[in-house]
């Protein structure tokens, strides 16, 4: 893509620039603070009427009509903390051949950063056929109560959005979601040695078995097939006690043909052991293939695919298309980077596929 006017390359320019001040700034999931205060501050120097709600900063276009229907633009500036792998400092901002290094960079510091470009491109265009919301939201990296899902009540009313995530500029239409189970197998306890007890770490085996092998029927064209994985398992208190009660935890990932309770119901009648979901929010979503915004994607070249990881679209009530620069592969890496020309290209790709809609 080639940059189409001073305008926008003023926009895209600016966006590296508050790119640097984010990544030099920690924040953790519930410790945004400080980003928060950048990025309303930022928003207020362009004379806009920025809005906050804990560390969450969203504001509306100039013009905005209630008598009009509204997208969303979404992304977050909460951050995981750096693994030890780093060789670089995670929190500053190094621009080496063409790459802006640092701990949010790619996730999703340039997807963020575009978004509040593209809003400043469109904020006092009168006559959209939209209005544009820009919300930069806390606490997507731990699927946090205080992020945008506390934040959506408090927005006006959102027909669509575009929730940025590094996608390579490519339409993740389709998000696998994830429904996390604490099972509990029941047995008694008694003396290793003797014929006593009933082991429940046995009884366990069976139902981690059913896990491992079962296969769901419907598999989706977009995200595949379900996937269950048993990650955790914790029993026992000493070598010469049965133990009477064996724990583990089970990650799902469930794909749009499945609402949680078809799964939920499907496990209670074939396991034994005492199952709780931890939270039924992350659930899957797609947004229709002939959506305007899909369309539009289409038109400018871009492909479509399912995503296998969550965002914070599985929290939206309305259909959301996740887009964004930069990689999936390099989220949440040592020396995360972002090429400074994705977020140019980011930009630029956000309001072309915007200006066929509004």
């Amino acid at each position: 893509m080639k940059i189409m006017n001073d305008s926008l390359n003023t926009h895209s320019k600016e966006a590296v620039e508050l790119l640097k001040q984010l990544i030099a700034t920690p924040s953790f999931s519930k410790e945004e603070d400080k980003t928060a205060d950048i990025i309303e501050s930022f928003l207020k120097s362009k004379g806009i009427e920025a809005q906050r709600y804990l560390n969450n900063v969203w504001a509306k276009n100039q013009h905005y009509d209630e008598s009009k229907p509204t997208i969303l633009l979404n992304s977050h500036h909460d951050t995981v903390k750096p693994n030890k792998g780093y060789t670089l400092d995670p929190f500053q901002p190094i621009e080496q051949d063409g790459k802006l290094y640092g701990l949010g960079s790619n996730d999703a510091g340039g997807c963020l950063v575009s978004l509040i470009a593209t809003f400043l491109h469109f904020y006092k265009q009168r006559d959209l056929k939209y209005n544009l919301v820009l919300a930069a939201t806390a606490e997507e990296e731990i699927s946090g109560k205080n992020g945008v899902e506390v934040l959506l009540p408090l927005l006006p009313s959102i027909d669509f959005g575009i929730v940025g995530e590094p996608t390579l500029l490519n339409m993740a239409v389709a998000e696998k979601g994830l429904l996390v189970l604490d099972c509990t197998a029941h047995g008694k306890a008694g003396h290793a040695a003797r014929e006593e007890g009933d082991n429940a770490i046995y009884k366990a085996l069976k139902d981690i078995e059913w896990f491992r092998s079962y296969k769901y029927d419907k598999v989706s064209d977009l995200l595949g097939p379900m996937k269950m994985s048993v990650t955790i398992i914790n029993a026992g208190t000493q070598h010469n006690v049965v133990p009477h009660e064996c724990k583990f935890t089970v990650d799902i990932r469930v794909n749009e043909l499945y609402t949680f309770e078809e799964v939920l119901d499907i496990i209670h009648n074939n396991v034994e052991c005492e199952v709780q979901p931890r939270s039924i929010r992350l659930r899957s979503t797609a947004i229709a293939i002939d959506h305007p915004l899909v369309q539009a994607g289409m038109a400018l070249g871009r492909t479509y695919y399912g995503s296998p990881t969550t965002s914070d679209k599985a929290l939206m009530k309305f259909p959301a298309l996740k887009i964004g620069p930069g990689d999936s592969a390099r989220s949440h890496t040592a020396d995360e980077y972002i090429f400074v020309e994705e977020i140019y290209e980011g930009v630029e790709m956000y309001i072309q596929l915007l200006e066929k809609i509004l």
